[in-house]
């Protein structure tokens, strides 16, 4: 593992994957003091005499928006909306499909036919459509977007880890716990869980990557965090009548997107890579 670490730290797109994300939770952290202006303040400057945005400039680095407001301030506040939403929606989805997956695979019988037919009929409709269904359904929000993304991301981490309980179940160790008389919370608390670790981190950066995506889409559609919060799927919605006369507007959001998506689909791979 020590050996597989060291040969990571010399993998320059690993290096590189990890200071994107790096910068992205330092913007999320320190937005307040990274961000030159106020995101929601309007410049009477930030605007040309004919009305439109600002191409970006010496005071104004990436440009400025629709209403003259700064485009990087609203990028960087944009990257705390991208990552509350990634890692606690992911969070969610995490620990709901691995309670499902544990259930189903540790109890087996009706139980686990139950809870993965639920599971295949949760996978046969198509992500997004079903996130946007549940979001159009209820008020959209930062919060209700974290939990419609979590309803609709839960699915996979629960067929693997099921998969992988099956097999626990069946090891020496977990047979030798049960008779000694162990209960089944301590058998799969003392036994399983720690077992399955590794994927669930492995699953978990993955899934950041897919998340970040489909919050992105969701503000995109307008069915996802509200103005007057930033979101970079948000700003990408409200500067699409400006694409041809001010493409920044629409080119350094879908750069944040890519990027930061890229980056965690990576280190999940990586990550993959040295933990199994």
């Amino acid at each position: 593992m020590r050996r597989r670490w060291r040969k990571l730290l010399r993998d320059p797109w690993f290096l590189l994957a990890l200071a994107v994300v790096l910068a992205v939770l330092a913007a999320a952290l320190f937005a307040p003091v990274l961000a030159p202006y106020d995101p929601a303040q309007q410049f009477e400057d930030g605007l040309s005499p004919e009305g439109q945005p600002l191409p970006p400039n010496a005071r104004f680095l990436l440009g400025t928006d629709l209403l003259g407001r700064d485009l990087l301030s609203r990028l960087i506040w944009g990257a705390r909306v991208s990552l509350l939403v990634g890692i606690l929606a992911n969070g969610i989805a995490v620990l709901i499909g691995s309670g499902v997956g544990i259930a189903a695979g540790y109890f087996r019988g009706w139980t686990g036919i139950i809870l993965m037919r639920f599971t295949d009929v949760m996978t046969a409709f198509p992500a997004l459509l079903l996130a946007i269904a549940l979001a159009a359904i209820l008020k959209p929000s930062l919060w209700i977007v974290i939990l419609v993304i979590a309803l609709v991301n839960w699915v996979q981490v629960a067929r693997v880890v099921y998969a992988q309980t099956l097999s626990l179940v069946q090891r020496d160790f977990v047979e030798a716990a049960r008779a000694l008389g162990a209960s089944h919370s301590r058998i799969v608390l003392r036994h399983l869980v720690p077992h399955l670790v590794p994927t669930l981190v492995v699953w978990g950066s993955l899934g950041l990557s897919s998340t970040v995506l489909l919050e992105a889409a969701l503000s995109f559609l307008g069915v996802g965090v509200q103005p007057p919060t930033p979101s970079w799927g948000g700003i990408i919605n409200e500067s699409q009548a400006y694409f041809t006369v001010a493409p920044w507007l629409v080119a350094f959001p879908g750069m944040a997107i890519l990027v930061t998506a890229w980056s965690f689909n990576l280190l999940g791979e990586y990550l993959r890579e040295v933990m199994h």
